[in-house]
């Protein structure tokens, strides 16, 4: 089975993404799950690994995929 994280800040652009994004995902094929960076400070790091460059993103085993955009990694990092 695959495994996506999808990576958000909380802002309007975010949570958009996240409900419409993964809505398309079946849950038979992908587990799921979802980090808010702005909740979850210490997950940035692990965020910045990944390859991150701005949220919301998603990585699925492994591959970033960023999505619209809504904030740099930078901003992120500001709160």
């Amino acid at each position: 089975m695959s495994k996506a994280v999808f990576y958000h800040a909380g802002c309007p652009v975010c949570v958009e993404a996240e409900q419409v994004f993964l809505s398309f995902l079946d849950e038979k094929k992908v587990t799921v799950e979802v980090v808010h960076l702005g909740q979850q400070p210490d997950r940035v790091a692990e965020a910045e690994q990944a390859g991150l460059k701005s949220v919301p993103a998603v990585v699925i085993d492994g591959t970033v995929y960023h999505i619209n955009f809504g904030a740099s990694m930078e901003e992120v990092k500001k709160g």
